[in-house]
């Protein structure tokens, strides 16, 4: 006697057309494995945001008043946490407060530049001919100067300030936008989708505008958060150099440079701002490598 019909599916196996006796195993779906590094990465950058944002919210000393004797050590008091600097001042309110200006500054120049850059870019792309000539010439000449001494040009020709910083940051990073949003402009202007826009009469502003930044726009945020890590550097580089925010707001940067000289006998001064820009630009690497594989479509195709 033959085997009833249910057997073979209690096997997990189905019958094959054309054969009573071949089965066909059934394939289980692929289970995605949970990217547990990019949520810790994610939680970080978001606990770090937060106290930034919430700062004048959360029960901290003064970044710039003394509150006990320098270089002492941790204790239970939450301003004590992360013990003093060589001035008696809190390390962690100092922590707390200098994010704000490595964040802000890095958020804020970062977005201008991918704004900035992108149109550039579109621009470039789309319309090519002189524009994008004058386009690539300019951009191949910001990006020959050593960013590094670039930035020390600018804070050394104006006054360093927050505004400085802006501005320099900004000019350093733009370059990189025009050269991606312009890369990623010619390959999509050459798909079936934007012909045939341009069979039907369509300009060259509203194809750009309305078939290819929509595709181009992706890739730039996918490659964002890896910008604004590297302003974070930036900015902490100049602020360890003496060109960044002046005293007494804090910085990341101005942090390591305070404690430099205490390394030998307070090495926590220089390790806990330097551990935060560590954490934090891994963080924001970790995530951008993640959306650069979850949302840009060149590298999905």
């Amino acid at each position: 006697m033959s085997a009833p019909p249910s057997a073979g599916r209690a096997a997990g196996t189905v019958p094959v057309s054309g054969s009573r006796d071949k089965r066909a195993p059934v394939v289980r779906p692929v289970r995605r494995r949970r990217n547990v590094l990019m949520w810790c990465s994610l939680a970080w950058i978001v606990l770090v945001v937060v106290a930034s944002a919430g700062a004048a919210l959360l029960p901290l000393a003064d970044y710039g008043a003394p509150i006990g004797f320098p270089g002492a050590g941790p204790s239970g008091a939450l301003d004590q946490w992360l013990g003093l600097d060589n001035l008696g001042r809190s390390v962690l309110s100092r922590l707390v407060y200098g994010g704000q200006v490595s964040l802000l500054v890095g958020a804020i120049a970062g977005t201008i530049a991918a704004v900035v850059g992108t149109l550039l870019g579109l621009i470039a792309g789309c319309f090519g001919g002189p524009v994008d000539t004058v386009i690539t010439y300019v951009t191949d000449a910001l990006l020959a100067f050593p960013p590094l001494v670039l930035l020390m040009a600018i804070s050394s020709i104006l006054r360093p300030s927050f505004g400085t910083l802006l501005i320099g940051l900004t000019t350093l990073v733009i370059p990189t936008f025009v050269r991606l949003a312009r890369a990623n402009t010619l390959n999509w202007a050459s798909r079936d989708f934007v012909l045939a826009a341009r069979n039907m009469g369509w300009g060259r502003t509203r194809i750009a505008f309305r078939e290819v930044l929509p595709n181009v726009v992706p890739s730039v945020l996918a490659y964002f958060p890896t910008v604004v890590a590297a302003l974070i550097v930036a900015e902490g580089s100049l602020g360890f150099l003496g060109l960044g925010i002046p005293p007494p707001r804090p910085s990341w940067g101005t942090m390591i440079a305070d404690g430099k000289d205490f390394l030998t006998t307070d090495p926590q001064m220089v390790f806990i701002p330097t551990a935060a820009i560590f954490l934090t630009i891994f963080a924001l690497n970790q995530c951008g490598d993640y959306a650069r594989h979850r949302f840009d479509r060149t590298m999905q195709q």
